[in-house]
C-alpha cells in the first residue's frame, strides 16, 4: 500500500470513537481503522526520508491501569521514532487534525542536568536562542516542554533564559486542523517539513544533551519521551 492521505473516514472515524469509545463499537468498526487509519499511517512512516526512520506505530488501546478515564482506546493514532543522536519524532491523526513534532519531551535527570547547563551557557545558551528564532513560525513552532512553574534550583527567577530553563524538555510541532491536503499525498511532505524545521534545533539538543545514560530502571519510562504532544 503506498501513502496517499487519510481518507476523510479517518477523521469521521476518531469523532465517532469520542461518543463511542466502547469495545463493542470498536470491534464493529475495527475494519474502517485498519483501512483509512492504521494502513496509511504504516504507509506513511515506511515512505518518509530514511534519515526519519524507523518508526513505529503505537497501539490504539490505552493503559487504563492508573488513570481515572477508563476509555479502552485513543482518540488518534501515533508513530513514532528516535534518532541515533536522540531526537525523537513523532506524527499523530485524530479527529482535529494532525500533529507532527519532533525533539527531546521529558528528559531523564541527566539530560536535563546537560540540558540546563548547556542553556545557562552564555555561548551555548544564546546560540539555541538564536537557533529557536529562525525556526519559521509558518512550519512549526518551538517550546519547551513539561514546564515548571518556577525557576529550577539553582537558577535565578530572572534568568535572560528562563523560559528555556522551566522546560524538561524541548520541542518543534506543528498541530495542523483538518484540511484537504490531509487526504492527499501532499501529508507526506507536510510532516517531513515540520521534521526538517526542526532539524537545528535536534542537532544542538544532540550536541549538548544527547541520550540518557542512566539504566533504563532508574530512568522516568514512561513513553514516548520526545514530545510533549506524544499522547
Amino acid at each position: 500500500m503506498s501513502f496517499s492521505g487519510f481518507p476523510p473516514e479517518a477523521f469521521a472515524f476518531f469523532h465517532q470513537l469520542e461518543a463511542n469509545n466502547t469495545r463493542a463499537w470498536w470491534l464493529e468498526n475495527k475494519a474502517t481503522y485498519d483501512r483509512c487509519i492504521r494502513g496509511p499511517m504504516e504507509a506513511l512512516i515506511a515512505e518518509v526520508d530514511p534519515r526519519f526512520q524507523p518508526l513505529r506505530v503505537f497501539r490504539p488501546n490505552r493503559d487504563v491501569r492508573f488513570a481515572s478515564d477508563k476509555s479502552p482506546y485513543k482518540t488518534h493514532c501515533g508513530a513514532y521514532g528516535e534518532s541515533e543522536g536522540g531526537a525523537g519524532y513523532y506524527v499523530h491523526v485524530s479527529a482535529e487534525g494532525l500533529l507532527v513534532a519532533s525533539g527531546y519531551y521529558q528528559m531523564a535527570r541527566d539530560q536535563l542536568v546537560r540540558y540546563r547547563e548547556a542553556v545557562d551557557d552564555e555561548l551555548t545558551g544564546a546560540e539555541l536562542e538564536r537557533i529557536v528564532a529562525a525556526v519559521p513560525r509558518a512550519k512549526a513552532v518551538v517550546r519547551p516542554s513539561d514546564s515548571l512553574k518556577t525557576a529550577p534550583r539553582g537558577f535565578a527567577k530572572d534568568h535572560p533564559r528562563i523560559d528555556l530553563l522551566r522546560g524538561k524538555g524541548l520541542i518543534t510541532s506543528r498541530d495542523a486542523p483538518t484540511a484537504a491536503w490531509m487526504s492527499t499525498k501532499k501529508a507526506r511532505a507536510k510532516v517531513e517539513e515540520v521534521w526538517r524545521a526542526a532539524d537545528l534545533v535536534n542537532s544542538w539538543l544532540d550536541a549538548h544533551v544527547g541520550p540518557s545514560m542512566e539504566p533504563p530502571d532508574e530512568r522516568d519510562l514512561r513513553q514516548p519521551r520526545a514530545a510533549g504532544v506524544m499522547r
